[in-house]
């Protein structure tokens, strides 16, 4: 059997583990808030920010069942435990997003105008707030989890820079269609739909690069420490 064929059975098992083993109900209890599209009058944006939250929750519960230790004391590379725990991360948020998207359909075509979304002051569900979305979960990758592969054991500090750079969103997000000008951000419907199709692909794919590039260096971090 290949080199190759070893590392992908390995770490096909090693992700299996962070679903079934390292993961705290929490995080799948929290997709959840994914339902949060639905409210009005509410900022939805930080429903994201829930969902981070249930990740969170992970995060902790290994830490405390010294599950890093455990992971790097199986013969694998150490790369591959963090790998292994962006992919779920990853998982968790592709899930709450695809339900966000049919959520936010549903809200834009056959309630488009319902009168509690017609009269919403708050930012209304459509693809600007799933891009608003994808960039909080963008931030948590980048700012909490490649925070706490800095020294694979303390997260306080990343979490809270997290939290402030993610209602720094969920205000933007609330914000932006008060402005003169862009009101089309908070629309009910898909007059605008080309100007937000560019803004959620744009959104995306730095969603992918950011996510990309901050598990790399993860990697390199957590072959620095000495565990």
């Amino acid at each position: 059997m290949s080199e190759n064929n070893v590392s992908k059975g390995t770490f096909s098992k090693l992700l299996r583990k962070e679903i079934k083993l390292s993961s705290s109900p929490l995080s799948f209890i929290f997709i959840a808030f994914s339902l949060m599209t639905f409210i009005p009058g509410y900022p939805i944006t930080i429903g994201s920010f829930f969902i981070c939250l249930g990740l969170f929750y992970t995060f902790q519960n290994g830490r405390e069942a010294n599950d890093i230790i455990y992971s790097v004391l199986l013969p694998i590379a150490k790369k591959d435990v963090v790998k292994a725990r962006y992919i779920f991360v990853c998982f968790i948020q592709m899930i709450s997003i695809a339900l966000m998207l049919i959520f936010t359909i549903i809200r834009m075509t056959l309630l488009k105008d319902a009168e509690v979304y017609v009269t919403n002051p708050l930012q209304n569900a459509n693809l600007f707030y799933i891009a608003f979305c994808l960039i909080v979960f963008l931030l948590f990758n980048m700012i909490f989890v490649q925070g706490f592969y800095k020294t694979g054991y303390y997260f306080a500090k990343p979490f809270i820079a997290f939290i402030v750079a993610a209602m720094l969103v969920v205000g933007l997000a609330e914000a932006l269609h008060h402005i003169p000008g862009l009101e089309f951000v908070s629309e009910t419907g898909f007059v605008h739909k080309r100007d937000q199709l560019y803004v959620v692909l744009t959104v995306f794919m730095l969603y992918i690069l950011g996510t990309v590039l901050s598990c790399r260096n993860s990697q390199a971090r957590f072959e620095k420490i000495d565990l």
